[in-house]
């Protein structure tokens, strides 16, 4: 079989990501775990209870204080077609000088590691932080596209990356991210 090569390695597709036939989808989580609006709210109802209950037990455990921005954490995917989610909590955008591009890049690193750690063979991406926390899209789109790639190029795992956008507007911007770099 030959090997994939980087290029055939990230899809954008524009539709649901709770419908994603993936290892693990990501989950745009607000640093509580507990759900919220917008992809998070999506996946907690897609999913089921049984990802709420592992993360009310991640948040008794290790993360009483809630999820620190840019790490992540990974979950059953319930009633998913993933089998799992992984759950990291982007920057809120301040304007860019409070380190929301470092903290929105460590996002995407975080959930790669655990991809690779657990040898998953496809990962399915929202635009993470674009929502309410008002991450710039165009901006963030650059630094999803960046970071994936630099982490494909350097690991065999995940084997595919997937971006789900969910309009028209974003599929454009990461179309574009995907053409420049």
């Amino acid at each position: 079989m030959p090997t994939p090569t980087l290029s055939n390695r990230i899809q954008l597709v524009q539709g649901d990501i709770t419908k994603q036939a993936v290892s693990a989808i990501v989950n745009a989580a607000n640093s509580s775990l507990l759900g919220g609006g917008g992809v998070d709210g999506a996946i907690h109802r897609a999913g089921g209870p049984a990802i709420l209950e592992e993360c009310k037990f991640l948040r008794a455990r290790k993360y009483p204080a809630g999820l620190p921005p840019g790490q992540a954490v990974a979950t059953t995917g319930g009633n998913l077609p993933a089998r799992y989610v992984i759950h990291t909590a982007g920057p809120v955008w301040h304007g860019g000088s409070q380190h929301e591009a470092e903290e929105l890049a460590a996002c995407y690193q975080s959930c790669l590691k655990i991809a690779t750690a657990r040898i998953f063979e496809s990962v399915a991406f929202p635009s993470i932080s674009t929502g309410i926390y008002g991450y710039p899209k165009q901006e963030a789109a650059a630094i999803a596209v960046r970071e994936v790639r630099q982490w494909l190029a350097a690991h065999e795992w995940p084997q595919r990356v997937v971006f789900v956008v969910f309009d028209e507007e974003n599929r454009r911007l990461y179309e574009e991210a995907l053409a420049e770099q």
